[in-house]
């Protein structure tokens, strides 16, 4: 048990900086402006800068995805804030300052959505009609470099926990690939307090974490979504189903409080285009709202 806590503590300080590195500007370019009715710059290109709050999952396709939209619109900076969509939601109900929201998963969108149909936490901090389901992704089984405990599969994870004889790395109980990672347990019939109490599971606080845990081998295996293990370079070697786990959609939406929302909404609907797409499908998204 010991040994486990120390490996756990090993994981999470070599991604520190790299969680840190995620809460920046995804790239920067000069001004260019463009000409609005009558060769004026439209009201949206005055905006110099846009601020993106995203679910980790989301960092390599949207730092690509924005750094192409900039080079089409100098002087947009937009700036992205890459965490676990549970601490993201909390910042925006702090009051912090976002444009664009996209998590991974609609409980978080839900919570600050006066309009959703269920989980509203009486907050209407988002414009519902700016609101759109961009992304799908799935949850996988990844397994560290040479396989040490021969993972092949969930089933076979199942046994290996049942037995108390493999680390598995998840995410916290707030962010979504870990509330996925909990329904695939209770699927399975297994007592994930028992399992942590017993040493047999670790945890980040976004999939990110996870992720490196699992690439940095103080883990056996951990539960993060394909885009992540495609990013990496994982091996996968079983997938969710959505018996398992449930669907994962990635919605998006630009916030009330937006101070540069023509712009947002301009980008939204980039992200939705075929090169913004085309940059989620390269890591093993699926776009769900394709223009």
């Amino acid at each position: 048990m010991s040994q486990n806590i120390s490996r756990r503590k090993f994981a999470t300080a070599c991604v520190a900086a790299g969680a840190a590195a995620g809460l920046s500007a995804c790239s920067a370019n000069p001004p260019k402006e463009q000409g609005g009715e009558g060769g004026a710059p439209s009201a949206e290109t005055k905006a110099s800068k846009l601020v993106v709050f995203a679910a980790a999952s989301l960092t390599e396709a949207l730092t690509k995805a924005s750094e192409s939209y900039e080079a089409e619109n100098d002087g947009l900076t937009i700036e992205c804030n890459f965490d676990s969509s549970g601490t993201l939601k909390t910042q925006i109900q702090e009051g912090a300052d976002c444009d664009l929201f996209i998590s991974a998963s609609p409980k978080q969108m839900n919570a600050l959505d006066a309009q959703a149909k269920s989980g509203n936490d009486g907050l209407d901090l988002v414009d519902h009609a700016t609101r759109v389901d961009l992304l799908e992704n799935k949850v996988t089984l990844v397994v560290s470099a040479g396989n040490p405990k021969s993972v092949k599969s969930f089933e076979g994870l199942k046994d290996l926990l049942a037995a108390n004889d493999v680390l598995l790395a998840m995410g916290n109980s707030d962010v979504p690939v870990g509330q996925y990672t909990q329904k695939i347990l209770a699927y399975m019939g297994l007592d994930e307090e028992a399992l942590a109490q017993a040493g047999c599971i670790t945890y980040g606080t976004n999939v990110k974490e996870v992720t490196s845990q699992v690439a940095e081998g103080t883990v056996d295996c951990g539960v993060i979504y394909k885009t992540d293990a495609t990013s990496a370079k994982l091996t996968v070697v079983d997938e969710a189903t959505e018996e398992m786990c449930g669907k994962v959609v990635y919605p998006a939406a630009v916030l009330k409080g937006s101070k540069s929302a023509d712009v947002a909404k301009s980008f939204l609907e980039y992200l939705q285009g075929p090169d913004g797409s085309a940059a989620f499908e390269a890591v093993g998204f699926t776009p769900l709202a394709a223009r």
